[in-house]
């Protein structure tokens, strides 16, 4: 059985979203898992505040969980489950959103398997193996800097460099929720 870190970036004012995402993980029907809840205390943003947690992470595979959203009871069972079918470094699976009818991509987008040739905006919502995760971090430049909304950010970076390192594989499931609310700061250090 695998062994998981799952890291979840926080930042002060979100004190009640990060306990109800603790709350989410400690309820998992997996049970081979520790949690890492780094808290961002210099206005330094998401990626940063991942970055540093993730480096500090020793098992061999890392799931990722913002302060703000939450598993499903069976997420990681799921995601591991879909990674030993399928042998891939990089799982992810797809979200309700809270509130319900928010979801900001196009409609289909997570009913298709992955294409490795023709990647796909993901969320940072996934199971990755460490090493691969440590390998791409989260600190590198933005693949899009003028961004159309769903080409940007360090997330969009760390899965293109994920897919050109290793595998990735989607779960076409919903295994987790997704709080798409006016409160998101798009990991910005300067939105709290």
């Amino acid at each position: 059985m695998s062994h998981v870190t799952v890291v979840i970036p926080t930042i002060a004012p979100r004190k009640q979203l990060l306990q109800e995402a603790l709350d989410s993980v400690n309820v998992q029907s997996f049970k081979n898992y520790e949690i890492l809840v780094a808290e961002d205390l210099d206005h330094a943003g998401a990626a940063v505040t991942r970055h540093e947690a993730l480096m500090r992470v020793k098992s061999p595979w890392v799931a990722f969980l913002d302060d703000d959203d939450m598993f499903m009871a069976h997420h990681l069972e799921r995601l591991i489950g879909h990674q030993e079918e399928t042998n891939a470094d990089y799982v992810y699976s797809w979200f309700w959103t809270l509130p319900a009818g928010l979801d900001p991509f196009p409609p289909g987008h997570f009913l298709d398997p992955w294409d490795k040739d023709n990647p796909r905006q993901t969320t940072i919502t996934t199971l990755v193996r460490t090493e691969l995760a440590q390998q791409v971090g989260f600190l590198g430049p933005d693949p899009d800097p003028t961004g159309d909304g769903m080409r940007s950010g360090e997330d969009w970076g760390f899965t293109l460099e994920c897919n050109r390192l290793g595998t990735i594989s989607h779960l076409v499931e919903r295994t987790w929720y997704w709080r798409h609310w006016g409160g998101n700061t798009s990991g910005l250090g300067s939105r709290w």
